[in-house]
């Protein structure tokens, strides 16, 4: 009587398993086998094929980390905004009531008509593109299947990426030409509302610089008169003195060294505009230029198409008359391009140099 191979090959499998379930059962319990198992599938993670480098490896070591720190960013979101919207609505306080009826009685009517009309169209911009910069979104790739080109397929969306489209770790979704995730605006930075955030960190920077300046000689006065207060025994203010005083040195500490860190934030971002890039193309591109000088090639940014065209696809300039109607005046018009393609000269860019050789 001959054996059949497949019968004798499955009796071994059976018993194999079996011996295999009785060892695991008399040495260790399942939950630190499981346990033990799942370690080792993330320990061989890091080795799994040769595309493995050192940023693989980093970025799941540190998973934890950057995980407790994305958590820990969406939850004091709300909280900088808050603060946010506290410091500068202190700032305007103090300038209503105590800066403002300062200059209507020493200023000569044209610094009064300077002062009423630049403080007031500053306040305005501010609000106007901070609002307009956490409420709107930033622009995400489309869910659900259709025509648009895309470059790669995000890892953690499983979805089409976009050219310029990277995923966000706080927002836990993909985002259209991101530049980074803003605590202060409790949102994303991408195509839709970037211009709003530049714009904000432009004319808070105007606004802290013009209040620095403009209270410095009082900011002077009222620190020489606590000064003096503090040294002599006799009070020579009165309790609402003092406090105007405090006041306006608040005012003018707050303002300078905001206006020196929003001042430097919003030179790198300017900087970043007219090459063409974001933040997070900005590293990109170090990294290209970097492997293409090593082949003896030059690496060009696809997006660069020169710092003034830059400036005018940023800020949605198709016409002389918008340098105005859409940067000096508050404007809720959207991008030139819808974010998913990006050409080298949009359609809106070359009306626009066409209006200007004509």
């Amino acid at each position: 009587m001959r054996c059949c191979p497949t019968s004798t090959l499955h009796l071994l499998r059976c018993l194999r398993l079996r011996s295999c379930t009785r060892r695991g059962k008399s040495r260790l319990p399942l939950w630190i086998r499981e346990l033990w198992a799942y370690m080792s599938l993330l320990v061989q993670s890091l080795y799994f094929n040769s595309l493995t480098d050192s940023d693989v490896v980093f970025d799941s070591v540190f998973e934890p980390v950057f995980w407790t720190v994305d958590y820990v960013t969406r939850w004091f979101g709300t909280v900088f905004v808050c603060l946010v919207v506290i410091l500068v609505s202190s700032i305007v306080g103090i300038a209503y009531m105590v800066l403002l009826p300062l200059i209507l009685n020493t200023y000569s009517p044209v610094w009064i008509a300077w002062h009423v009309c630049y403080g007031h169209w500053n306040i305005v911009m501010i609000a106007f593109h901070y609002y307009k910069a956490t409420k709107t979104s930033p622009g995400y790739p489309p869910t659900e299947k259709n025509d648009s080109p895309f470059v790669a397929v995000c890892k953690k969306c499983i979805m089409p990426k976009p050219a310029r489209t990277h995923h966000c770790g706080i927002c836990n979704r993909c985002i259209l030409k991101m530049d980074h995730h803003c605590p202060w605006l409790n949102n994303c930075v991408g195509h839709f509302n970037h211009r709003y955030f530049f714009c904000f960190c432009l004319f808070m920077t105007l606004g802290c610089v013009y209040c620095s300046i403009s209270g410095r000689n009082l900011f002077l006065d009222a620190y020489k008169a606590l000064e003096t207060n503090y040294q002599t025994s006799a009070p020579p203010y009165t309790f609402k003195d003092k406090m105007i005083h405090k006041s306006i040195i608040y005012m003018w500490v707050l303002t300078s060294t905001a206006g020196v860190a929003l001042g430097a934030l919003t030179l790198w971002h300017a900087v970043l505009i007219s090459r063409g890039e974001t933040s997070i193309e900005r590293h990109i591109n170090s990294k290209e230029t970097k492997r293409m000088a090593n082949r003896g090639k030059v690496y060009r940014n696809p997006y660069n198409y020169g710092s003034l065209n830059n400036w005018k696809v940023f800020f949605g300039v198709e016409k002389r008359s918008h340098w105005l109607t859409r940067v000096l005046l508050p404007s809720g018009h959207t991008p030139l391009c819808d974010g998913l393609k990006w050409d080298v000269f949009p359609g809106g860019l070359l009306r626009c140099l066409l209006d200007l050789i004509c």
